[in-house]
């Protein structure tokens, strides 16, 4: 008797589960097609998408990655309408829910990360640099060796390979070298205060206009900056083409030979920081005095 009612109770759960199959088969079937076709359209539209962003940031890393978030997202977009085909309104809802607390949960576990990210699709938009610029951001400088999503990788002039996240280089100053193929030599060069001014300055002038590198288009300037301790100072900006860090570095190295040399073959001379003492100010009293005087003492 027990066992013919437990008999009886599942035979009603079967036939009740075979007659709600039988009337949800055709909803089944469109929300599998639907399904199948959101699936078709995300792989056209990844394709389509992945071209134009070749097209517009001419990054393969980054192209890839934005297609492949488009692909996902349009799946999700299926898969959601799919389940309210089939009636699941309150399943979506609550998948919607969820989704959004992991969400939330997720941006504040890796909100670094997402930071990068998107400082990297922002910099990939505007190109402020490209692999092979030359680029100093705060205490690094260096050729920019790769572009990636959440950081770039500099080569330092010493041969050291530098990792920077890119909200470093999004948020802070960023200096980009190589946006401008020319660049200004500011040279500091001291001369004695006992040289004629106007002659050193015709002569410096005169030893640089040679150098390699340099832009004839552009003048050559001096201005005397300051009396120093034991020189009088003056800077002189010289423009050169500016295709390498080590190419500069050599033209400002030719610069300092040839006002040097130009310096010895006139007599002009370049001092070393002296200290003159003179006992006879006003208020003081001269050397060879006080020697005398502590002589007699």
């Amino acid at each position: 008797m027990e066992f013919s009612k437990y008999y009886d109770l599942v035979v009603e759960k079967v036939v009740h589960w075979s007659e709600n199959f039988v009337s949800m088969l055709p909803n089944f079937v469109l929300a599998v097609l639907a399904l199948i076709l959101f699936v078709i359209i995300a792989k056209i539209v990844r394709k389509i998408f992945l071209r134009i962003m070749d097209r517009a940031i001419n990054n393969r890393e980054l192209s890839e990655l934005l297609a492949k978030i488009v692909y996902v997202v349009i799946i999700i977009v299926g898969s959601f309408v799919a389940l309210s085909v089939l009636n699941l309104q309150k399943t979506v809802t609550s998948l919607l829910a969820g989704a959004g607390i992991i969400g939330l949960a997720l941006g504040f576990a890796f909100q670094d990360i997402a930071t990068n990210f998107i400082s990297g699709f922002l910099m990939a938009a505007r190109r402020p640099f490209e692999v092979g610029d030359v680029i100093e951001a705060g205490d690094y400088k260096g050729v920019v060796k790769t572009i990636n999503i959440r950081t770039t990788v500099i080569t330092s002039f010493q041969g050291q390979e530098i990792i920077i996240p890119n909200k470093e280089l999004f948020q802070n100053i960023l200096v980009n070298d190589s946006t401008n193929k020319q660049r200004r030599i500011d040279l500091g060069v001291g001369v004695s205060y006992g040289e004629d001014l106007e002659q050193v300055r015709d002569i410096a002038i005169k030893a640089v206009e040679d150098i390699p590198g340099r832009k004839k288009d552009k003048e050559i300037s001096l201005v005397y900056e300051a009396f120093g301790d034991s020189s009088i100072n003056f800077i002189i900006m010289i423009w050169v083409d500016f295709d390498s860090q080590l190419n500069y570095l050599k033209a400002q190295s030719e610069a300092i030979i040839a006002i040097k040399k130009a310096f010895d073959n006139n007599n002009i001379m370049i001092p070393f920081p002296i200290r003159t003492l003179d006992f006879g100010i006003k208020g003081g009293e001269k050397l060879d005095t006080m020697l005398k005087s502590q002589g007699k003492d």
